[in-house]
């Protein structure tokens, strides 16, 4: 595209409803950066609040309409991507801003290859504009989404904002804290510097300065921050810190000066940080020394013991680290504000009290939101009359929800307990359902991609997570395919098995539940959007859906799943089949709409150099017939041989990879769980990561 014209996306692609808009440049020093950011704007060009402005400290939106996923880096610089789900954007937003922002007195002038792309839902690309002047600016609006009649248009901008962020934002109504002109002084003349070193090796003279938090205008000193966890306050610098933690802010010599003033920014526009990719090296003697724990495990020996420190933990953590508790409590409908958590609370009912796991109290504006949690670990489940007492608690109370959390993932259209409401009761209660896999997957995104306010969050969420991955825990997720795992295989195997059979149903939801987690855990580690692709048509019944996938299990035998892994060039298809004990994973990729077969042949076989062996290869024709494959042990000298003979035009290749099914129904060693996480783990990292990303300039 060129600067100022505009497109349809619907006359792009039918898969418009959620896109991606990634902003990439490069630097010749290599050093050059910026910051992305996200203004919703009304018809009269203006956010509707401060919480319309989207940038890497408020980077998801609490309906899930924009998600800012971060930087990746490229050969020369970073990549930005968002995506937009396009459906979700309330009505009353017209256009959506995408910008970015330089710091430390940058200028997009200094940067190279300055744009932005667009992809669809499906991640094909659809368009790219490309920056030639930017300029001497320190912000610059790359372009905008905007409705026409219905459907949503691009329009091509590049302007830039000589005032940085700070003038793009006050343009677009967001208010700007003048409080902030210190620090932005203090940030320009390198005064605030994010360092990785742990915190005993703080300066002195900084150990008395206060230290910004997310959690209000109070600050405390270096030495006394102190977090909550299982209910007893630790000062920081007492609990020994496993590895290297970065440190916010260092505080500048006395000998450099300040200007008294500067330009002011956004007032909530802080530094991120995330944990050091690699840690120090450990000054144990050997390796059966382990570092003392935060959360320590090896106590819990009961189901009770483990869910009542559960709970404590999590909660703990999600009050003082207030990133985690809001993605959390975002997810419950609750609002923004001042949160408290509490444990073991003893509510009247009848003539035996209650006593709930947790509860969650928001406060914003004078007015308390309530929730209680019920909590179960292992393969405990929930049950059912705990969960209505507390839904009629809430209720009685004036609560707004319950909020159940354990190993199991609840399904769209079959929820994990039944519970039956009073339709004469004015007040409602939500009942909202929290896996241990979320919990994790949450933490993850933060401490390692998009980055906390604070060391001391960082290190709490690093704890947090080793708890939760600890066996000891309970927290692990998703562990059993259930009591109808074995009859349906052996019911399969000796072909008895028939349509309708509730048992093939229950192990269709049990397979959806595993993909769900497998999506959670591999997205928390890679930082990017993974989730199950459902070919149902919209508005199809789930039930209906998972009957239907349930006969298809007794005819063929076989489970089957698709994963959409942002960035990857196809869906990463999973297949279980249980009459011949394989796993499936594949990929199909599409060949270049330019070339000759023979050097797409050959470029498929160099990207996959450090493949397994055992990959097999397929050519797939047009017809969606397939043509010749082999294994890439025997195409490596000989590309060629996966062409067809016949000339027969070539529309893609499909790549798999095989291994043993697990055979008990869990996530022992030798279990199917087990085996279905090692060959989703095995196929991304050694095939899928090789593959062009898409978009990317094929050489």
């Amino acid at each position: 595209m060129v600067k100022g014209a505009n497109v349809g996306l619907a006359a792009l692609s039918e898969d418009v409803g959620s896109v991606m808009v990634s902003l990439g440049w490069s630097s010749p020093t290599g050093e050059g950066d910026a910051d992305v950011s996200v203004l919703l704007l009304t018809a009269d060009g203006k956010v509707r609040s401060d919480a319309d402005f989207y940038f890497y400290n408020n980077p998801v939106a609490a309906d899930g309409s924009v998600q800012l996923l971060g930087k990746t880096p490229t050969s020369d610089g970073n990549e930005d991507r968002i995506t937009f789900d396009l459906t979700a954007i309330p009505a009353d937003v017209e256009q959506v801003v995408v910008a970015a922002s330089r710091y430390n007195g940058g200028r997009f002038g200094d940067l190279d290859d300055v744009r932005v792309t667009l992809a669809d839902g499906s991640g094909e690309g659809l368009l790219r504009f490309s920056i030639e002047d930017a300029g001497a600016v320190g912000a610059l609006l790359f372009g905008e989404l905007y409705r026409r009649v219905g459907d949503w248009k691009f329009r091509a901008i590049g302007q830039g904002y000589e005032s940085g962020l700070a003038g793009l934002a006050q343009d677009y109504g967001v208010d700007v804290d003048d409080d902030a002109e210190e620090a932005e002084a203090a940030e320009e003349t390198g005064a605030a510097v994010a360092e990785d070193v742990p915190p005993e090796e703080i300066p002195a003279e900084a150990a008395a300065e206060p230290v910004a938090t997310e959690a209000g205008p109070e600050a405390a000193t270096a030495t006394e921050v102190e977090v909550q966890a299982v209910g007893t306050a630790v000062p920081l610098a007492a609990v020994p810190a496993p590895g290297p933690v970065p440190v916010v802010e260092q505080l500048v010599s006395e000998s450099v000066e300040v200007p008294a003033k500067s330009v002011p920014r956004p007032r909530t526009a802080k530094k991120k940080v995330t944990l050091p990719k690699v840690a120090k090296k450990s000054l144990a003697e050997n390796d059966s020394w382990r570092a003392a724990r935060l959360f320590p495990v090896s106590a819990l020996k009961s189901d009770r013991d483990r869910e009542t420190r559960a709970t404590s933990v999590l909660l703990s953590v999600m009050a003082q680290v207030p990133e985690f508790g809001r993605r959390l409590t975002a997810g419950f409908g609750a609002p923004a504000g001042r949160m408290e958590m509490f444990t073991e609370v003893s509510l009247p009912n009848g003539d035996s009290p209650r006593r709930p796991d947790g509860v969650i109290r928001v406060e914003r504006a004078g007015k308390l939101w309530t929730a209680l949690v019920e909590t179960k670990t292992n393969g405990n489940a929930l049950k059912p009359d705990q969960v209505q007492a507390y839904t009629e608690i809430a209720a009685r109370r004036g609560y707004e929800a319950v909020i159940t959390l354990s190993n199991d993932v609840e399904l769209d259209g079959s929820p994990l307990v039944d519970v039956k409401t009073d339709g004469r009761r004015k007040h409602k209660v939500a009942l909202r359902h929290l896996s241990w896999a979320d919990v994790a997957h949450q933490a993850q995104m933060l401490i390692r991609h998009e980055g906390v306010g604070n060391a001391a969050h960082a290190w709490l969420l690093q704890e947090l997570l080793h708890y939760l991955q600890h066996e000891n825990s309970g927290c692990h997720g998703f562990q059993n395919m259930g009591p109808a795992w074995v009859p349906v295989r052996n019911g399969i195997d000796d072909e008895t098995l028939c349509q309708g059979d509730r048992r093939a149903v229950e192990v269709v939801e049990s397979w959806e539940r595993l993909v769900r987690q497998v999506c959670l855990r591999l997205g928390g580690e890679l930082g990017q959007k993974v989730l199950p692709v459902q070919r149902a048509k919209r508005g199809t019944d789930p039930r209906v859906r998972r009957a239907a996938l349930a006969d298809q299990l007794c005819l063929a035998g076989r489970l089957d799943s698709e994963l959409r892994i942002e960035g990857t060039p196809g869906i990463l298809a999973l297949s279980a089949d249980l009459r011949t004990g394989k796993l499936r994973t594949s990929i199909e990729i599409a060949v270049p709409e330019q070339g000759y077969p023979l050097t797409w042949a050959k470029r498929l076989i160099r990207q996959l150099s450090d493949a397994p062996a055992d990959l097999h290869v397929e050519t797939l024709l047009d017809g969606h017939v397939g043509g010749p494959r082999g294994t890439l042990e025997r195409l490596r000298p000989e590309p060629g041989d996966i062409l067809p003979k016949n000339n027969a035009e070539i529309t893609g290749f499909r790549l798999s990879l095989f291994r043993s099914m697990g055979n008990t129904r869990g996530s022992a060693e030798s279990g199917f769980i087990r085996s279905v996480d090692e060959a989703v783990d095995r196929f991304h990292d050694h095939v899928v990561v090789h593959l062009d990303r898409p978009g990317s300039t094929r050489r």
